[in-house]
Formats: C-alpha cells, sequence, structure tokens
C-alpha cells in the first residue's frame, strides 16, 4: 500500500527520483550504486530506504515512470497543441530534434530491459506511456477532422496507431543505426497522407 506523502516528502522523492535518473544517464543502470545516488542528492541512506523500502528496484522502477513522463514533457506544448498543421509541423520538428540531441543513448530502454526483466511494473510503465501518447496524437486528429483538416472517414485511433508505430521503430532504428532518417521518414510521410485525406474527400 503506498503511502501518502507531504509535499515536503513528494519534493523530496522527486529529487532522488531526479537524481538517480541523472546518475543512470551518465554512468548506465548496471554500474549505478544507491551510494552515488545518495551522495548526488544529499541524501541519506534512511531517507532513501523511507521512500524507497524495497531499494534498488523500487528506485529504478520510479526512475524509469519519470523518464517516461519525461518523454511526453519534452513534446509540449506542441503535443497538446495539435489543432493545425502547423502545430503538427512544430510537434514533428520538437520529436526529431529530442531524439537527435539523445542519439543512441535511451535512458528508458535501458532502464526498462533491466527493469523489465525482475519487476512486472515496467510493462505497466511502458504501456502506460504509449496509451498516453496514443491518446494525445488521436485528439489532435480529431481537433482536425473538426475544422475539416483530415478527413472524417479518417479512423483517428488506427491512425494515431500507426503514426506511433512509426515513430517507434524509427527511434529503434536511432537507436541501431545512429540515423535520424527512418523517424523524419516516418512522420512525414504520415502527415503528409493525413493532410492529402482531406484535399481527396
Amino acid at each position: 500500500m503506498t503511502r501518502a506523502l507531504t509535499r515536503k516528502g513528494e519534493a523530496t522523492r522527486a529529487r532522488i527520483v531526479a537524481g538517480a535518473a541523472a546518475e543512470i544517464r551518465e554512468r548506465g543502470v548496471d554500474d549505478v550504486r544507491l551510494e552515488d545516488v545518495m551522495a548526488h542528492t544529499g541524501t541519506s541512506k534512511g531517507q532513501l530506504f523511507h521512500y524507497f523500502p524495497d531499494g534498488k528496484e523500487e528506485l529504478l522502477l520510479a526512475v524509469a515512470q519519470h523518464e517516461a513522463d519525461q518523454v511526453l514533457i519534452d513534446q509540449e506544448p506542441m503535443l497538446s497543441n495539435l489543432t493545425s498543421w502547423p502545430a503538427w509541423l512544430a510537434w514533428r520538428d520538437r520529436l526529431v530534434e529530442r531524439y537527435l540531441a539523445q542519439g543512441v543513448k535511451c535512458p528508458l530502454n535501458g532502464l526498462l530491459g533491466q527493469t523489465g526483466r525482475r519487476a512486472p511494473g515496467a510493462q505497466a510503465i511502458v504501456t502506460g506511456l504509449m496509451w498516453r501518447w496514443q491518446a494525445a496524437i488521436t485528439e489532435g486528429i480529431r481537433q482536425m477532422q473538426s475544422t475539416g483538416d483530415i478527413a472524417p472517414d479518417v479512423d483517428a485511433e488506427r491512425a494515431s496507431a500507426a503514426l506511433l508505430a512509426g515513430i517507434q521503430g524509427g527511434v529503434l532504428l536511432l537507436l541501431s543505426t545512429g540515423k535520424i532518417d527512418h523517424l523524419e521518414a516516418a512522420l512525414d510521410l504520415t502527415i503528409e497522407r493525413l493532410q492529402a485525406s482531406a484535399r481527396t474527400a
């Protein structure tokens, strides 16, 4: 059962998670020790185990959730405002910039590659991220349908699922090859198809 935290407690927990995330990005998940996190955040062992009684595994899942949330935060305010084609293109550019900056190191992928073998909560984190991401894209498509910029017969759920699958495939290929081209192609071709739907309706 999750204990309710005070505002100060929430802030302390968030600081520990953010510090752990920074350590993991720098060192890699396998090389980070709890001592490193305590040193980075100025936290005692007692404090750390107060917020994460199950130790490193619980902390890793909290960091994975933090990194999953960050994926969507990094796309704002564009992702929540897909109401015009310039807004869609700005979102497209933000995604490309984000993953170019990230390069071949994906903190979330590294974390879930480890915790996914040990904790069932990891799958829930990935699933939650993908559903939230797809829901935001779906809402954007429906907004554009309401203004006639996307044809009304486009299945918004299916189109958003295809776009998200293209993004994920592009990111996977970026991690494998170091090239952003596949992500750009997935975004550009899908957006162009959505634009064309209104012209052919």
